[in-house]
């Protein structure tokens, strides 16, 4: 009986000794870790520009934004007499890691800018992430520009930032119509750099907009701004709770992101 028991404790130690060895050895488990997600590289004046999604450590979308090269600056069009002054630029999101609100984001290259005058009647760039597909966004339009101030076209006040005003003369076709911030400094007198605008169309969101001017851009800005949410979304998912334009000298590139993404209420 003692031989036996003996005999069997020891064959245990071995055992337990055996398992420790095997732990010790083993590969430790990776721990998730940030990622970045890039999209299709398009041609933009004589730079590219492309989308692209940053994931935290749960791999959860954290920002999205799109990534520019300072050529994008130099070489656009300007548009022909009598021509829409408008150019826009198509950017697919990456096809690979986790899905976000946005669908797809076109870039609207704007050479004269557009209204109201001596707000936004500068050379700029409309960065729109379009929260409904590419073809529901073709389908967009109105009778004329003063349609954003039709009850219709008026989304309801739970999904406009509280400020937030959707003015006559903002309905655009194959976008929305246009909802500002008039406490901006740019109603203000202040010259116009950067802001952030939200879309609508048949009283839905349909896009997230920086607007940026070309010349502030050349400047190789380092900016961060908050972002007023509204109470609620039409689409499920993350929105931004701050947006930002800024230039990375280290990679001689640009980024404008939506940022700080938070999952927002729906109705």
């Amino acid at each position: 009986m003692i031989r036996t028991s003996l005999s069997a404790r020891l064959s245990s130690s071995v055992a337990l000794a055996t398992l420790a060895a095997a732990l010790a050895t083993a590969p430790a488990v990776a721990q998730p870790e940030p990622a970045t997600y890039e999209g299709t590289a398009v041609r933009i004046g004589h730079g590219t520009a492309h989308t692209l999604v940053r994931t935290d450590a749960n791999g959860e979308p954290a920002s999205v934004g799109v990534v520019f090269t300072p050529g994008m600056l130099e070489g656009l069009p300007r548009p022909a007499r009598g021509a829409v002054p408008d150019f826009p630029y198509f950017l697919p999101m990456p096809t690979t890691g986790p899905r976000t609100v946005v669908d797809h984001v076109v870039i609207d290259w704007e050479p004269v800018g557009h209204p109201p005058a001596r707000t936004y009647d500068v050379p700029h760039f409309d960065f729109h992430f379009y929260l409904v597909n590419r073809a529901e966004q073709m389908k967009v339009a109105f009778k004329d520009e003063n349609a954003s101030g039709d009850p219709r076209q008026q989304p309801p006040a739970e999904r406009v930032p509280v400020g937030y005003v959707v003015p006559p003369g903002t309905a655009v076709p194959r976008m929305g119509v246009h909802a500002i911030d008039p406490s901006a400094p740019e109603f203000h007198g202040k010259p116009f750099t950067a802001t952030f605008i939200y879309g609508y169309y048949n009283r839905r969101q349909t896009f997230l907009e920086p607007m940026v001017a070309l010349d502030y851009l050349k400047a190789k800005p380092s900016l961060s701004v908050p972002v007023t949410r509204p109470v609620s979304y039409t689409k499920r998912g993350a929105y931004p709770s701050a947006y930002s334009v800024k230039y990375d000298a280290a990679r001689n590139l640009y980024e404008v992101a939506l940022e700080q993404l938070k999952r927002g209420a729906t109705p």
